[in-house]
């Protein structure tokens, strides 16, 4: 795994942030948070963003998405009773899918990154984005200071 880039690791670099108390049941058997347990947390986060974004009342009956690809890099171990700090913001958007960029905060650092793609489908079949999901996620872009 090659390291993330350095913004990565910052959480300013996202514009969303979600404060998520762990859980006992979210340890492994040695004593640190399982790899179950930052996909729920990174998921949580995801759909948190995802809500901010997408114009509900206004998208068409038929308008569903897709997670197509999930990637999470563990970076250092999480901890319990120790709060997350998750940050998600928009990385790509394309045609028809955008990425969402996440990074998982404990205590001052960055302990995990995710990339997951997200494809809006009508009528079973990928379709290009409305324009009004497409403003909602250009407002939500990460700021890679690139």
């Amino acid at each position: 795994m090659a390291k993330p880039e350095a913004w990565r690791l910052n959480p300013g670099s996202y514009p969303v942030h979600l404060d998520i108390q762990t859980r006992f049941q979210d340890m492994d058997v040695n004593g640190h948070l399982n790899n179950v347990a930052f996909a729920a947390l990174f998921e949580s986060a995801r759909v948190m963003l995802n809500r901010e974004v997408r114009v509900w009342a206004d998208r068409p009956a038929n308008e569903r998405t897709m997670v197509a690809a999930v990637t999470i890099n563990y970076l250092a171990e999480g901890n319990f009773p120790d709060p997350v700090t998750l940050a998600s913001g928009i990385g790509h958007i394309g045609t028809s899918s955008w990425t969402i960029l996440q990074g998982m905060f404990q205590n001052g650092h960055c302990i995990a990154t995710c990339d997951t793609v997200v494809v809006a489908r009508t009528d079973n079949q990928a379709k290009p984005l409305r324009s009004e999901l497409r403003e909602g996620l250009e407002k939500m872009m990460v700021h890679s200071g690139g």
